[in-house]
């Protein structure tokens, strides 16, 4: 589904812990981390599409979740020619992303990068909220930037720590933190 501006509506899903860190996945097969996200389908809200992507790529359920706040407006990106489909190419143009805030209040081993029967992920940590851009592909990074700044303000307060944040790695091999 391309609007009439060559946009496909989108959600992106920023899903943070106690700590504010983000949870942050590989792409499967590849040296690339982003955010959980996915197409809107025909007849979903943004909110039930977010939903269904949180499962097939996260495993989570509305149960492990709590939305924090969603952006305002669609935020677009434009995909490059060269990563478009070749049948796709003159009426497409990028996404148009809805963004949302959740926290997990379920456990970390709630999350199952297997869920759905086409993982999107190999592996996942949690990360600092301000994440390091040069991980996530060139053509998104404005997006994530701006969806990271409107959404900070949900952000609850947390407790100060001794030390600074962990990012904690786990392999989506087992889909269980190490130690497990």
């Amino acid at each position: 589904m391309i609007d009439r501006d060559g946009y496909r509506p989108n959600v992106g899903i920023i899903l943070t812990n106690a700590k504010n860190q983000v949870f942050w996945g590989k792409r499967i097969r590849q040296d690339a981390w982003q955010f959980p996200q996915g197409g809107i389908q025909h007849g979903e809200t943004p909110e039930q599409a977010m939903y269904r992507e949180l499962n097939e790529e996260v495993g989570l359920q509305t149960c492990h979740v709590e939305i924090l706040g969603r952006t305002r407006d669609w935020m677009r990106y434009e995909v490059p020619n060269g990563w478009v489909r070749r049948d796709s190419r003159g009426s497409y143009k990028g996404q148009k992303q809805i963004w949302f805030l959740l926290r997990l209040v379920g456990r970390d081993c709630d999350v199952s990068l297997r869920a759905s029967g086409h993982p999107e992920f190999d592996a996942w940590r949690w990360n600092d909220y301000w994440v390091d851009m040069g991980a996530v592909i060139e053509f998104k990074r404005e997006v994530y930037r701006m969806a990271l700044n409107e959404l900070v303000r949900f952000l609850p307060a947390i407790k100060a720590s001794s030390g600074r944040g962990e990012s904690s790695r786990h392999s989506g091999n087992n889909d269980q933190p190490p130690g497990r």
